[in-house]
C-alpha cells in the first residue's frame, strides 16, 4: 500500500529555518494505517533538506535549539552564506537572464550557499513504520530546513509511506 500526504510551512526572512514537522510525520504515519513500511520525508525545494535528529532541549540566543544553531555555525564556517556578487560562480549570467525572465530577482539568485547545504544534507529522511508508529527512538524528531536566506516563502513538505 502507498499513502501521501503534502502540507507546507514558512520559511524565515534572512534566516535558516528548521521547522520541527515531527507531529505532522506521526500523524501522517496514524493516517496511512501501515503497520510495517517506510515512511519518505521529502522536499523538491533544491535548497531545502530534511533531517532526523535528537530535540536538544536548550535554546540558542537566536531562537534556534543549541543543535540546530551548531549545525548553522558549521556550515556558515565551510560554506559562508553568499553575501556579495562573485562570492561563488554561481549563478553566471545565464542563470541571472533565465531568473529575470521568470520573476526571480536578482538577489534571490544569490543562494548558492543554500544549494551546497542541501545537496550535503540531502533532500530527505527514510524512517522505519514499525507496528504502526514512526521508529523515532526516545529523541528524535524531524526538522525540515530552509537553507535560503533570500526571502521568506511558503514551502512544500511531502510525505509517501509504504508498507503493508
Amino acid at each position: 500500500m502507498v499513502f501521501k500526504k503534502k502540507f507546507k510551512v514558512q520559511s524565515n526572512h534572512r534566516a535558516v529555518s528548521f521547522h520541527d514537522i515531527t507531529e505532522q510525520v506521526k500523524e501522517a504515519v496514524a493516517e496511512s494505517k501501515i503497520k510495517d513500511g517506510i515512511a519518505v520525508v521529502y522536499s523538491h525545494h533544491t535548497t531545502c533538506s530534511v533531517i532526523t535528529q535528537e530535540c536538544a532541549f536548550d535554546m540558542s540566543m537566536t531562537g534556534l535549539e543549541t543543535l540546530q544553531q551548531d549545525l548553522v555555525n558549521v556550515f556558515e564556517e565551510w560554506i559562508p552564506t553568499c553575501r556579495t556578487e562573485g562570492m561563488y560562480l554561481h549563478p553566471g549570467q545565464k542563470a541571472l537572464d533565465y531568473a529575470l525572465e521568470h520573476g526571480e530577482d536578482n538577489f534571490g539568485c544569490h543562494n548558492t550557499d543554500a544549494h551546497l547545504r542541501s545537496s550535503i544534507i540531502g533532500r530527505s529522511v527514510n524512517i522505519v513504520i514499525d507496528d504502526g508508529v514512526a521508529d523515532l527512538g526516545e529523541f528524535g524528531r524531524v526538522h525540515f530546513i530552509d537553507w535560503d536566506q533570500t526571502r521568506g516563502r511558503e514551502r512544500t513538505v511531502q510525505i509517501m509511506i509504504i508498507g503493508e
